[in-house]
């Protein structure tokens, strides 16, 4: 007879679900001996123990059949007490499709906080709000901080168009009041303040951090108007999506598309705040790498933290075929990144994306999808990636050695802008191999992940017509570089073994 932890570990195979391409398997935790989280788009609530498995399907907030359930990894476990939260359609509404195209209607959407009992096996309903609109919807839950001073949920509303922003739930009386209105999308406790992204432009992402200090209630910005100035490697990072947020080291460490800014937002004249690029394949573009819809986890004291290959896609929109390749391009595996300031190794490399990551006694699990999440006129009566999670020996993931990695850059993706931010820790074989029909010339910048982070070098490389190799033998913490002339049709490989 197998545990229920043990029937865990199957692939999901895709089955109904209305929304846009594809789920997940989002809010992984494991408390007080249960193994929370939420199957999207099917919206089912798991809970598993070793007598069996719960499952929830939103009863709660209407007859069904459901969808949606949870795309942000919106979880908080408080002593016997499980809090969830997303968004979920009950019923769902889905309108059919127009030749290849097919659309989800909107007035059925909630969002939504619950709670859910360890001692008990009980499940309630804290709160939800839906606006009833066809095609707009209310802030998704995206972040829940529990706030242990007051016994509050500070929660981020950062996807929707309507009721942005934090808000402060009372998980007693359902009660709702927003905190700030700059909306935000994801965020974690920080020495003891609730620390958030500001994100009023979706598509530009991230401009700073906001932060709510939980003793007395005073709110602590921080702004970011030239990213380069806070930048290790001097470069811009354009179209920030937000990733997931950790707190470590005594520092707020706030990933996004791009890499991650570091450092004490409330006080950033105490250690200084700073930008470290990692794995940005194209700053002026939407290309992915990115940390979005993702978790990361403390893992022996550091932090570990998954960049998805293809969290996010595009079939059929009113875009140009530049844009839409650029999205879809994939351009390397998903990286498990383990930083231990000074130093960032990469210590897993997956399919298209890594959708949670928890701790459960000495192993690591791993959420994963084989599709992307979707939009435009993307929507699907089925969910169309294959999902599973898969058990790692902690020790083992974080000591062994670091997997062959090759990651594809075009030159129109990237321009005269700074790219790259990929880690060399832990490799013996390092090239970037550059095929151009031009002349140019290749500056690579060398840093660290330290805290501060520093800059250790600054080398141009010369980059003729044909096939260039740059042996990076003599560089061994994190590299990204730059052309000194636009070079639309070269291609870059950088190698790692």
């Amino acid at each position: 007879m197998r545990s229920g932890f043990e029937r865990v570990l199957e692939i999901i195979p895709p089955s109904y679900a209305p929304e846009w391409g594809s789920g997940g398997i989002f809010g992984l935790s494991y408390c007080k001996g249960v193994l929370y989280y939420t199957l999207a788009f099917e919206a089912e609530a798991n809970f598993v123990s070793e007598g069996g498995r719960r499952v929830y399907r939103f009863e709660e907030l209407g007859p069904g059949p459901v969808s949606g359930g949870d795309t942000y990894n919106a979880v908080a476990c408080v002593d016997d007490r499980i809090f969830f939260g997303g968004w979920v359609h009950n019923p769902v509404i889905y309108k059919g499709k127009r030749g290849y195209e097919g659309e989800i209607d909107f007035r059925n959407k909630y969002s939504h906080i619950h709670v859910y009992d360890v001692r008990d096996d009980s499940i309630k309903l804290v709160w939800s709000e839906s606006i009833r609109n066809e095609s707009r919807w209310a802030g998704e839950v995206s972040e829940i901080i529990y706030d242990p001073l007051k016994s509050k949920l500070a929660v981020a509303r950062g996807d929707g168009h309507e009721n942005l922003g934090v808000y402060i739930v009372d998980p007693s009386s359902g009660r709702a009041e927003r905190a700030s209105s700059i909306p935000a999308l994801k965020g974690a406790l920080f020495l003891d303040y609730a620390c958030f992204d500001m994100q009023e432009d979706w598509i530009r992402g991230v401009d700073g951090i906001q932060c709510m200090d939980l003793v007395s209630g005073r709110w602590y910005r921080f702004n970011v108007d030239d990213w380069s100035k806070v930048s290790v490697d001097g470069g811009d990072v354009l179209f920030r999506g937000s990733g997931y947020a950790i707190s470590a080291y005594t520092r707020y460490f706030h990933f996004f598309r791009g890499g991650f800014i570091v450092g004490n937002p409330v006080e950033p004249e105490v250690g200084g705040v700073s930008f470290i690029r990692l794995f940005d394949f194209g700053s002026h573009t939407y290309s992915q790498l990115s940390p979005q819809r993702s978790n990361a986890i403390a893992s022996g004291g550091g932090v570990l933290a998954p960049f998805n290959a293809f969290t996010h896609g595009l079939l059929h929109a009113d875009i140009t075929r530049d844009v839409l390749r650029s999205i879809n391009d994939v351009r390397g595996p998903s990286v498990l990144v383990y930083i231990t300031p000074p130093q960032a190794r990469i210590v897993g490399a997956y399919g298209a994306r890594i959708t949670s990551i928890a701790k459960m006694g000495s192993q690591i699990l791993i959420a994963y999808n084989s599709a992307p999440n979707l939009g435009g006129r993307d929507a699907s009566p089925i969910d169309i990636g294959y999902r599973g999670i898969m058990a790692v020996d902690e020790d083992t993931l974080l000591n062994r050695p670091s997997p062959p990695v090759t990651f594809r850059v075009r030159g129109s993706d990237v321009g005269t802008t700074t790219f790259g931010g990929v880690p060399l820790a832990g490799y013996k074989s390092k090239k970037v191999i550059v095929k151009t029909e031009k002349s140019n010339s290749l500056v690579v910048y060398e840093y660290d992940a330290g805290t501060p982070a520093n800059l250790v070098s600054s080398d141009r490389h010369s980059v003729s017509p044909g096939r260039n190799v740059i042996d990076m033998e003599g560089y061994h913490n994190i590299v990204s570089m730059k052309f000194s002339e636009p070079s639309p049709d070269t291609f870059i490989y950088i190698v790692l073994s």
